[in-house]
């Protein structure tokens, strides 16, 4: 499905791989997944998209998206709304999608193939309006998951599913185990 001489790019919805590969209880190395696609094919761009928390002190996410930024990947990040919902739990919104959707639009004239890096059925008029441009799609998330992570809809649209679980081995790295609390 992949050609040396294909020009592709990766959009990866930060928060859904993230929660796909804890689901499949692996990490990504962003290194060893851009390696991955440099090899398929020229790799014009890979985006990264994530909402942050700007109101906290130390975000958990902040060193991993300045890690990326400096690493070849552009970041599309935007602040995330925090909000208390019905049920008085607290509750954080940011998403992304408008802003993939409009990079892979934009970027598409000069693509030959799209790699999404995510389950979410919302990205099926994309994939769709991206064929109807000549650009294949492949779409990565897991169906190994329970629930499965990747809407039916948005695999069966893809010209190419690829098992997030099938690259493991390739992009992965085995979970840190928590530091040992001291007595």
């Amino acid at each position: 499905m992949f050609y040396k001489d294909d020009r592709l790019a990766l959009f990866i919805d930060g928060s859904n791989l993230y929660a796909a590969a804890k689901s499949l209880g692996f990490d990504i190395d962003y290194k060893l997944l851009r390696q991955e696609f440099e090899r398929r094919g020229k790799l014009v761009r890979a985006y990264y998209y994530t909402a942050l928390l700007e109101n906290e002190e130390y975000s958990p996410i902040r060193p991993l998206v300045d890690w990326l930024h400096y690493n070849g990947y552009s970041m599309v990040t935007k602040p995330a709304r925090e909000y208390t919902d019905a049920l008085g739990r607290r509750k954080v919104k940011g998403n992304m999608d408008v802003e993939l959707v409009v990079n892979a639009m934009e970027l598409a004239p000069r693509l030959d193939h799209a790699v999404l890096f995510s389950g979410d059925g919302d990205f099926r008029p994309l994939v769709e309006a991206l064929q109807r441009l000549g650009v294949r799609v492949s779409v990565v998330s897991t169906m190994r998951s329970q629930p499965p992570m990747i809407a039916d809809e948005l695999r069966r649209q893809a010209d190419n599913f690829i098992e997030l679980d099938a690259l493991r081995d390739i992009i992965g790295r085995p979970p840190r185990e928590p530091a040992p609390q001291e007595s």
